[in-house]
Parts: structure tokens; sequence; C-alpha cells
């Protein structure tokens, strides 16, 4: 059985950080009812199709029952407030006040279930001037802080880059997740100063800057985009290889930095006082960074890799999805799953990124995206006792 097994979510989400929160909650096995408009989810549109059906859905949607509703629909919201009568837990992630503008509010689905949490999500919080702007992931990666890192030095001309997934969307699922978790106990040990949960894009890419705020606060730092490096740990960067491909090394420990120079041929700096700590070592970091490089373009990737793995040097080409199928630690560790997708045929989801003992991997994908709508019948009647 899984831990969450029992948990009812009404998922109020379309896009992103909603429907990630709530993926997670039922890949360990909350029952989530979807609750989508009638023409489905807007991200359904979204990527790549096959049979005319969304793949990226198959794992978006995976676990959860799908049941189409319309909002502004008198009927239909009456329907949402009966199933939050029977649920513990609402996700949602509409912008602030449209749920109060529709007779949806905390105070309307408190009065149906005086014990529900409502986990909020959204571009800037539920409070503050800039609560009414829009926001999608890409400005919480901006405002957060986040994007300003991901610049390369001396290429002011080019926009710094995105990471290539929705980063501050996830992050924001998955703060929600662990939140409502959290506030679920807290109701259940008769706490109920938490059953509404706040979470916003941009808090929760900020939460990420590590070291920056205080030395901000105590020195007037602002930390500066450092490319592949990180300004407080040295050598840890991606380095070229001769077949074109790179390698990242962290080195950064003194027992591995000693290791890593003897690899590369270079014990005279493993020796060197200047390295003997990380501290001097970030103050050198271009030297060691030009030596590691020079070793790395005598190699391929996979032969660089091979040498510093047998001298137990963290390190790691940077994979491509074919490598991460096709490498034979994704596939021990089942992080690659083949399902069978009644609206797509056989398709590879990615694992749930967290085990439990007793549990094999495969028993959390119980079963993919369903089409929008496909669980109508089984919810309005087993739970609204509504007639088929």
């Amino acid at each position: 059985m899984l831990p969450l097994t029992g948990l009812r979510i009404l998922e109020l989400g379309h896009y992103i950080a909603a429907p990630f929160a709530t993926r997670l909650l039922a890949d360990m096995g909350a029952e989530v009812i979807k609750i989508e408009p009638p023409e489905g989810d807007p991200v359904r549109g979204w990527g790549s199709t096959q049979n005319g059906h969304p793949i990226w859905f198959s794992v978006h949607g995976r676990n959860k029952l799908s049941v189409t509703l319309d909002l502004k629909n008198p009927r239909d919201r009456a329907r949402i407030l009966a199933l939050a009568a029977k649920s513990d837990a609402v996700v949602e992630n509409f912008r602030p006040g449209y749920l109060e503008r529709i007779g949806l509010s905390p105070a309307a689905l408190h009065a149906a279930n005086p014990n529900l949490i409502i986990a909020r999500i959204s571009g800037y919080g539920q409070d503050g001037p800039y609560r009414d702007k829009p926001a999608f992931g890409a400005i919480g990666e901006a405002m957060g802080g986040l994007r300003h890192l991901t610049a390369n030095p001396g290429q002011s001309e080019y926009p710094p880059p995105r990471c290539g997934v929705s980063i501050s969307d996830d992050l924001a699922g998955m703060y929600a997740a662990m939140a409502l978790v959290s506030a679920c106990w807290g109701v259940k040990a008769g706490n109920h100063a938490g059953r509404v949960v706040d979470v916003d894009l941009v808090s929760s890419v900020f939460s990420l800057m590590e070291g920056m705020l205080p030395e901000y606060g105590l020195f007037g730092w602002v930390r500066q985009p450092q490319g592949a490096a990180i300004k407080t740990a040295a050598p840890t960067n991606t380095y070229p290889c001769a077949d074109g491909k790179w390698l990242c090394i962290a080195g950064n420990s003194d027992l591995i930095f000693k290791r890593l120079m003897t690899a590369i041929g270079r014990d005279d700096l493993g020796a060197d006082p200047r390295m003997a700590n990380n501290a001097g070592r970030c103050d050198n970091a271009p030297e060691l960074d030009a030596a590691i490089a020079d070793w790395t373009r005598t190699r391929t990737a996979k032969q660089a890799e091979d040498v510093l793995e047998a001298a137990e040097v963290p390190c790691s080409r940077l994979y491509d999805m074919k490598d991460c199928v096709e490498d034979p630690h994704f596939q021990a560790r089942s992080l690659v799953m083949p399902v069978q997708d009644p609206l797509l045929g056989q398709v590879l989801h990615p694992a749930a990124p967290f085990r439990f003992d007793g549990v094999a991997p495969e028993a959390m994908v119980r079963w993919t995206g369903p089409a929008a709508g496909a669980h109508n019948a089984k919810i309005f009647r087993e739970l609204l006792g509504e007639a088929s």
C-alpha cells in the first residue's frame, strides 16, 4: 500500500504547477480528482501528440481521475463544493481572487468541509502589490533571481538562457505538495491554523538562492553569473573534451581535489599550498580550470570520465535523453519505465523520484493520464450519488 492511500485531493489546476503537485501526491497513493474545463486542461495542447493525444499528459495526468466541469456553471460549482465535502484537500493555481469571484473561496470551501486543506499556487502569492499580475514559470525564474545566474560571463549581448524545463512551476508544485501533507498532519493533530497554504513561483525560486541573501545583507555583494562554475567551491566546472562533448567535474573537497590532480598528472597543483583548502582554490579557480581543461581536451568525454571514476572523483558527461534511457544505472533503478497507455500505446514514463521500502517503483504508476472527463460517470455516481 502506498503511503498516501486514503487521501483524496481535488485538483482545480491547469497548466503546470498545481498538476505537478498533484502528480507527486498521486504517485504516493493519493486519490486525485482532476477538475478540467469541458474542453480539457489547456496544457493538453502543449507538445507532441500521438493519435491526436498529447504525449506529455500521459505523465502529467497519471494516476489521476479526470472530471470535466464548467466553473462558470452554478450546478457544476455546486458539484465542486459537494466533492470538497468528501475530500481532504484542494490544490488550485488560478490567479488570486478568481475562486472568490465565482463562489469557491476558502470560506465557501470550508463551509462545505471545515477540515479541508486548500493549497493555493500563484505567480506572486495571495497578497502583496503584485498579487494580481499574471505570471508563468519564466517570470518566477526571472524575478526569483535564477535567470540572472544562468548567463555566461562576458556574453552580455546574449540573454541568460532558461534551464529548459518549467523549473519555477515544478518547484512551487513540490513545495505545495510538501506543505499540503504537512497541513493534513496538522489537522489530524488538531491544529487548524494551516488550512490554507499559500505558495508562489517567485518565492519558490527565491528560496534556492543559498547564501546570496545573507551575503548581500552583510557585505552588499550581488552574486554575478559564473557560467558553468560556482563562486563558492573549486574546482567544479564543465570542461571541453576531444569529441566535442562536455564533462562535469566536482573536485572541490580537499581529498577529492588531490585525487583529481593525481589523475590528471598535476600532483604539483595538488601539493601547492595555495590550493590547500577550498578558499584558496576559489581564489585560483581560473588556473585550476585551465589545467583540468588542458587534460580533458586530450580525451573523449567517456575516456576522461572513466579515468576520473577510477580515481573516485565525482564527474559525469552531460546526458541527453538518449543517454538517460540507455544508462545501466537508470535501467537498474527503473528510472525509465515502459508503460502501456490506452491512448498512445507503449510510452516511456519517468519513475517517481522517491522510493518507499516494500513498494516497487512500477506500483506508483497505476495508470496513465486519462482523456478529459474519462471519470465523470464514476465520480458523479459514486461520490455525488447522481444517476449514470
